[in-house]
């Protein structure tokens, strides 16, 4: 029986006869319309950076949360929709803390990824005796940094359930443009300053809006001070080492 296009859209565990989930491929767009966040790791930590859209002179741009902690050791950068965003971390959060209680050590970075990639997959149906908790894929891509015994890592975890580690990786409506960017400016003995500049200067060449301290998030993972995100003070002192041109 002939079956058009529209009936493999609605079906969002059934392949189209060219072998594609039309579901899961919409839900990839739907990053793209997100803010851009872009994740560097170096040796001594990592760094993510995300755009704060500031849609209305009336918003508050500190409820603008495009970065949020995991773990001490663990955290993420977003993008695409923020209440998708939500549901993940807050999985993530548990299992974290479930290991840390049960095995009494904190949670390896990948495992983390691993278990936000496997809640991704549980859409539809559900798989035998595990039950279906969402009708449809994620609409979010998550940027996940961490510091466990492997050393900084940085994995880039998508709605299709699949996850890969980075040395530097850029999510968004601005991503072919940094990834672009990152692909020329990045070496493998960046330090953790060049790491700041390097986000800061690849997003303002993708973000509409003049960047300053106001409309970008930096946050940090390293050994010693495990996840933190940069004040306000820091911010400004990192926007002002951005060279002018």
């Amino acid at each position: 029986m002939f079956i058009a296009r529209s009936e493999y859209d609605r079906g969002i565990n059934t392949f189209s006869p060219e072998g594609r989930l039309f579901q899961v491929e919409y839900s990839l767009e739907a990053i793209k319309l997100g803010s851009t966040a872009i994740g560097v790791a170096t040796g001594e930590g990592v760094i993510l950076g995300v755009e704060k859209r500031v849609t209305s002179t009336l918003l508050e741009t500190s409820s603008v949360e495009k970065i949020v902690e995991i773990d001490r050791h663990i955290g993420c950068a977003m993008s695409g929709l923020q209440a998708d965003a939500r549901s993940m971390i807050e999985h993530a959060r548990v299992e974290s803390q479930n290991h840390a209680f049960n095995y009494a050590e904190p949670l390896r970075v990948e495992s983390c990824t691993q278990a936000i990639c496997d809640l991704a997959l549980r859409f539809g149906e559900g798989a035998d005796g595990e039950e279906s908790i969402m009708s449809r894929p994620f609409g979010v891509a998550l940027l996940i940094a961490g510091y466990d015994e492997d050393g900084p890592s940085l994995y880039h975890a998508e709605p299709s359930g699949t996850f890969y580690r980075y040395d530097a990786k850029a999510i968004g409506s601005g991503s072919e443009g940094a990834q672009a960017e990152l692909q020329n400016e990045f070496h493998k003995s960046l330090t953790l300053p060049e790491a700041e500049v390097l986000v800061l200067k690849t997003l303002k060449q993708v973000m509409e809006e003049k960047l300053d301290s106001k409309n970008v998030q930096l946050a940090s993972v390293t050994k010693d001070k495990g996840f933190r995100i940069y004040t306000d003070q820091e911010m400004e002192e990192v926007v002002g080492r951005l060279p002018t041109n």
